[in-house]
C-alpha cells in the first residue's frame, strides 16, 4: 500500500479488497511515537464509525462505486484543520481543543468516501515555513533526516512524500503550501482565496489562508481539488469562480516570467537545478522572459514587516493573552509584534497593498504564469534552529507575496540536485488559474521522469481519475454536484460520441468545452485515410481544419462522448469556418466531428504529413 495512488487504491477495491481489510493494516503499521510527521492517528473506534458511515454510503448509493469517488481513500490533515474524531491542536496542546464536526473541506472528502486516518504536525499556528516550531516534534526531509521537511505544513508533506497517504490537506498563507512540496518532490496545489472553504481552519491570517493539497501526482491533486472547491454560504470568504476563469488554458507555447536575477542565498546547487528546469521549459516550447521581481519583494515586506501581523494576533488573542508562555518562543515573538501597529498603520498597509497589486496585476497580464523555485535553498535542522527567523525568510522568497496579491500557484517538482535532495519550481498566475496551471504542470511533471516523492516509484500514466478529474472541473468550481471518477462509461443514448483533432484534444486550450460539459474521453484513434489536416491562418487559439480528400491519409483524433443534453451548446460554440459533420473512421465507424469549410483553406498550411495536430505544434 506505500506508495499508493488514488487510483491504485480504487482498483483495490474493484478487484474486491475492502477497506476495513487494507485502513486496518494500514493504520496498524503506522508509529505515531517514533514519527514527529503525526500528532494524532486515528483510534480504532473513530476508524470503525468511519468505515460503518462508509458502508452506509455504499449501501445509499446502491452499491454503487463511482457515486464514492475517494471510496476507501486514507487522508491526512494539518493539525489546524477539524476532523470528527480527532483533537485539534494547531501544535499547541494548551490550545487543543474536540470539534463537534469536521471542517467543510474535510466533511466533502469524506462524504466522497475517503477516510481520515490522522492528523499532522505543523509549525504551531500555521507561523512559519520550516516546520521546526512544534512541541510535538520536527518531521524530518523525506530525502535526508538532516534537513527541514519545511513548514507550516510540514507533517502533510512529509507523509505524502513516503506514501503513506496518497494526498493530505494542508493550508497555506505565505508558502505553507508549496515549500514543502518543494522540499520533498511532491506536488503542492495553491487554490484562490476562498476556492476551498475554511470553516473549521483555525485561522493564520483569516484574509489569505488558503487550505492546499499535498499528492506524488496532480491526478490525485486536481481529483481531490475538483471534489473539495464549492462555495460555502457559512464562510463569509469563500468564493466562485467566475464563468470567464474556468475558460482559461496555458496555451501550448506559453510565455513565462522567471526571476531576471534569482536568489538562492547562496546554496549553488539549488541554482543549478533551477537554471536546467527554465532550460527544460524552454527545450519543451515556452519562452522564458527574465523579470524584476523587486515589486514582488514589495508586496512580501507587508506580511511580516506591516500590519498583516496583527491579523495572526486576531486569530488567537483570546488565547494569547491568556496562555502566552504556552506558545513557541519564536512564534509568540512574531505574533506579538502585533502590538506595534496601530488601525492606522493596518489601513496604510492596505492602501499600499492595492497600489503594488494594480502593478503587479499589470506585469502578470504580459504573461501565462510566473515560473519561480519552490523554496530557494534546503536547510540542515540545525542551521534553522541556530537561525529561525532569517532563514525562514529566505524560504519565503518566492511564495510570500502570492496570497496578498489574490492569485494562485501550484508547486511540481523540477529535477533532483547533485547531492540527491529534489528541488521544485512554482507556477503563479491570476485568481482562479491553479486548475489550468495544474493541468500544465502535469504534462511537465511526468515529463521529468522523477519518482513520486520519496517512495522510489516511477509515475504512473494519465490515469482514469485524472480523465473524470478534468471533466468535474467545472461542476466542482461552481458548487454542482459531482460526477464519479467511474462515471466515464455512458449508457448508449445518453451521449453524443464526437470526434476531435485540434484544440480540444486533451491538454490542449479548448479542451474544457469539453470538460466542462461532462463529456469523457473514449479513446485515440485516427481518421480513415482520406482526410487532409490543415492549419488555419488566423484562429486564437490555432485551429486546424479537416477536409476529406481523395489523395489523403489517417490524421490523429480523439473520441469524446458528450452528454445529449449539453450537445447542441457545445456545437453552438463551435465558430465558422469550423463546424460538425461525420468523420469517418480508420475502422469503418462513422461519428460527429470537426470539419472545415474549403474557402477557409485558401491561407492554410497543409500539416498532413504531421498525422495529426499535436505533432505538428510539437515540431
Amino acid at each position: 500500500m506505500r506508495g499508493w495512488t488514488i487510483s491504485d487504491w480504487q482498483e483495490a477495491y474493484r478487484n474486491g479488497a475492502t477497506p476495513a481489510q487494507l485502513l486496518n493494516e494500514l493504520v496498524r503499521g503506522l508509529t505515531p511515537e517514533d514519527d514527529p510527521a503525526w500528532i494524532s492517528t486515528v483510534t480504532p473506534a473513530v476508524l470503525a464509525a468511519q468505515l460503518a458511515h462508509l458502508d452506509a454510503s455504499l449501501a445509499a448509493a446502491g452499491g454503487d462505486l463511482t457515486k464514492l469517488p475517494l471510496y476507501g481513500v486514507p487522508f491526512a490533515a494539518k493539525d489546524n484543520i477539524d476532523a470528527a474524531g480527532f483533537e485539534t491542536t494547531a501544535a499547541c496542546p494548551a490550545f487543543a481543543y474536540t470539534p463537534g464536526r469536521s471542517a467543510t473541506v474535510v466533511q466533502r472528502l469524506t462524504d466522497a468516501g475517503a477516510i481520515v486516518i490522522g492528523k499532522t504536525n505543523l509549525d504551531q499556528f500555521a507561523t512559519g515555513l520550516v516546520g521546526v516550531r512544534s512541541p510535538y516534534g520536527i518531521p524530518t526531509n523525506s530525502f535526508d533526516p538532516e534537513y527541514i521537511s519545511g513548514g507550516s505544513s510540514s507533517g502533510s508533506a512529509s507523509v505524502v512524500a513516503r506514501g503513506i497517504v496518497p494526498f493530505s490537506l494542508g493550508t497555506d498563507t505565505a508558502g505553507s503550501g508549496r515549500v514543502p512540496a518543494g522540499l520533498n518532490n511532491i506536488v503542492g496545489l495553491k487554490p484562490t482565496r476562498g476556492a476551498f472553504s475554511n470553516t473549521g481552519v483555525v485561522p493564520a491570517c483569516r484574509t489569505l489562508d488558503c487550505v492546499s493539497v499535498f499528492a506524488t501526482t496532480f491526478d490525485d491533486a486536481t481529483l481531490v481539488y475538483d471534489l473539495a472547491a464549492a462555495l460555502d454560504l457559512a464562510d463569509g470568504l469563500s468564493r466562485e469562480a467566475p464563468v470567464a476563469a474556468r475558460q482559461w488554458r496555458v496555451p501550448a507555447a506559453p510565455r513565462f516570467a522567471v526571476p531576471a536575477q534569482p536568489e538562492f542565498f547562496g546554496d549553488e546547487l539549488s541554482a543549478q537545478a533551477f537554471k536546467a528546469a527554465v532550460a527544460h521549459l524552454e527545450a519543451r516550447g515556452a519562452t522564458c522572459v527574465p523579470l524584476d521581481f523587486s515589486l514582488f519583494d514589495d508586496v512580501a515586506a507587508l506580511l511580516y514587516e506591516g500590519a498583516w501581523v496583527a491579523e495572526r494576533y486576531a486569530a488567537i488573542r483570546d488565547f494569547a493573552v491568556s496562555n502566552e508562555a504556552d506558545i513557541h518562543p519564536v512564534v509568540r515573538d512574531i505574533i506579538f509584534k502585533a502590538k506595534e501597529f496601530s488601525a492606522a498603520d493596518t489601513f496604510e498597509s492596505i492602501y499600499r497593498l492595492a497600489d503594488l497589486k494594480r502593478r503587479a496585476d499589470a506585469l502578470l497580464a504580459q504573461f501565462d504564469a510566473l515560473v519561480v523555485p519552490t523554496a530557494p535553498a534546503h536547510y540542515k535542522i540545525a542551521e534553522l534552529l541556530a537561525d529561525p527567523v532569517r532563514l525562514n525568510s529566505n524560504l519565503g522568497k518566492y511564495t510570500n507575496f502570492v496570497n496578498l496579491l489574490d492569485w494562485s500557484a501550484v508547486a511540481v517538482p523540477a529535477n533532483l540536485r547533485e547531492d540527491g535532495l529534489p528541488f521544485g519550481i512554482t507556477f503563479i498566475g491570476d485568481a482562479w488559474r491553479e486548475r489550468a496551471l495544474a493541468d500544465f504542470a502535469a504534462q511537465w511533471h511526468r515529463a521529468t521522469g522523477l519518482p513520486r516523492g520519496a517512495t522510489g516509484l516511477p509515475l504512473p500514466a494519465q490515469s482514469a481519475a485524472a480523465l473524470s478529474g478534468a471533466a468535474l472541473s467545472g461542476a466542482a468550481l461552481s458548487g454542482a454536484a459531482q460526477p464519479a471518477p467511474e462515471a466515464r462509461h455512458s449508457t448508449p443514448g445518453d451521449t453524443i460520441r464526437v470526434a476531435v483533432v485540434g484544440a480540444h484534444l486533451r491538454g490542449m486550450p479548448l479542451n474544457h468545452e469539453l470538460t466542462s460539459r461532462g463529456a469523457c474521453f473514449v479513446e485515440s484513434t485516427t481518421t480513415a485515410g482520406n482526410y487532409r489536416l490543415f492549419s488555419l491562418a488566423n484562429t486564437t487559439p490555432p485551429k486546424p481544419g479537416l477536409l476529406r480528400s481523395e489523395n489523403g491519409a489517417p490524421i490523429q483524433l480523439e473520441l469524446w462522448d458528450v452528454p445529449a443534453t449539453a450537445f447542441g451548446s457545445f456545437v453552438a460554440g463551435v465558430p465558422a469556418p469550423l463546424g460538425i459533420g461525420t468523420v469517418t473512421l480508420a475502422d469503418g465507424r462513422q461519428v460527429k466531428g470537426f470539419i472545415c469549410e474549403p474557402y477557409a483553406l485558401q491561407d492554410a498550411q497543409d500539416i498532413t504529413a504531421f498525422g495529426g495536430w499535436a505533432s505538428w505544434l510539437a515540431r
